[in-house]
């Protein structure tokens, strides 16, 4: 029996943005419980790597695969992820329960309005659930934003810088939801400028742009 393909797989992956080459030849194999670090100086290519996992830009060559297939022929792989960019993505208008169960809804996995207000509760965001995004601090906004984990079924998860803004609390919080997901078996890619996160993962390595 031939052994299984690792969940996510780039072969011979290159970017080109703007007619500028960020990388090229790239190879890696992810299986399940590991952690995938991207570090790179700004303008390195760590963004578009991660929207080329996320299957949201195509690479100039090679190919990504998501268990063995390409993304190209994963007509649910938006299911089999979270992606959370740099920026929180929130709507000011609404509200941090509005905008977590809208990008619940959008993803494919509605919450309901307790699960919701428990996750955001656990993010440190009590009494503040309510309250319109444009009135929160930045480290609020980004503990709304990373509250869609504690909702997700999802087993790949692609963060974008999620320890930013964060205070020592809360970037604590962060870092024990991303190792219960590893040791459950998923997958985790991110870039951070931050040294000695997630020493504790079961399974790690660091990709320099």
């Amino acid at each position: 029996m031939s052994p299984s393909p690792p969940m996510l797989s780039l072969s011979e992956v290159a970017c080109i943005r703007g007619g500028r080459p960020l990388f090229s030849g790239l190879n890696l194999n992810i299986p399940p419980g590991q952690v995938l670090r991207v570090q790179g100086d700004n303008g390195a290519g760590k963004t578009s790597l991660l929207r080329l996992v996320c299957g949201l830009l195509a690479p100039s060559q090679g190919e990504v695969r998501w268990r063995g297939q390409p993304l190209s022929k994963q007509p649910g792989w938006s299911c089999e992820l979270v992606y959370l960019g740099h920026a929180a993505a929130l709507k000011d208008d609404l509200s941090p329960l509005e905008n977590l169960r809208s990008a619940c809804l959008l993803a494919g996995q509605p919450s309901t309005e307790a699960h919701a207000l428990a996750a955001l509760g656990q993010a440190g965001l009590r009494g503040h659930e309510h309250t319109p995004v444009r009135r929160l601090s930045q480290g609020q906004r980004r503990r709304s934003a990373l509250a869609r984990l504690l909702l997700s079924a999802a087993p790949l998860w692609v963060l974008d810088e999620p320890f930013n803004t964060l205070d020592r609390h809360a970037a604590a919080w962060l870092e024990s939801v991303l190792l219960d997901h590893l040791n459950g078996g998923g997958l985790l890619v991110l870039t951070s400028h931050q040294d000695g996160l997630l020493a504790r993962a079961p399974s790690q390595q660091v990709l320099a742009l």
